[in-house]
């Protein structure tokens, strides 16, 4: 992998309060540091010898976009073309969900186009996130 070649975004609903909008970045980093863990630097001393975890090697940009901005990502997630692409989404499912077991089932019983997103990152080859992503305006 060649950070200067990889990108990584996270769209967040423009319409979540501070709160939900934050703890979705939370969950969808996490789950892209398991899925991408060769995108996290080794841990870093500071000059009294004390080691700070390790963090992403690059930027990523923090988008706003709307959930069906969202869903028309995607469904072009699934073109031949973006197989390359790693995607985490975040639904209104998934964040109403009080255990795991809970997700899993509900998720199985829920089509795709019921899912309203609340957040959706990607990671992966630079000319391709920002293909899908290049007229999104960051979250301010």
């Amino acid at each position: 992998m060649n950070p200067k070649n990889e990108k990584c975004v996270m769209i967040i609903n423009q319409n979540l309060p501070a709160g939900v909008a934050a703890n979705t970045a939370a969950i969808m980093g996490i789950s892209l540091g398991k899925q991408k863990p060769q995108i996290v630097g080794p841990d870093v001393a500071d000059k009294n010898g004390r080691y700070r975890p390790g963090i992403i090697e690059f930027p990523v940009p923090i988008l706003k976009g709307s959930s069906e901005n969202m869903q028309e990502i995607y469904r072009k997630l699934l073109l031949p073309e973006f197989s390359s692409l790693t995607a985490i989404d975040f639904t209104d499912l998934a964040q109403g969900c009080k255990t795991y077991e809970e997700f899993i089932e509900k998720m199985s019983k829920s089509p795709v186009d019921s899912l309203q997103y609340l957040g959706l990152t990607l990671c992966g080859p630079k000319k391709k996130v920002n293909k899908l992503t290049g007229n999104l305006p960051l979250l301010r």
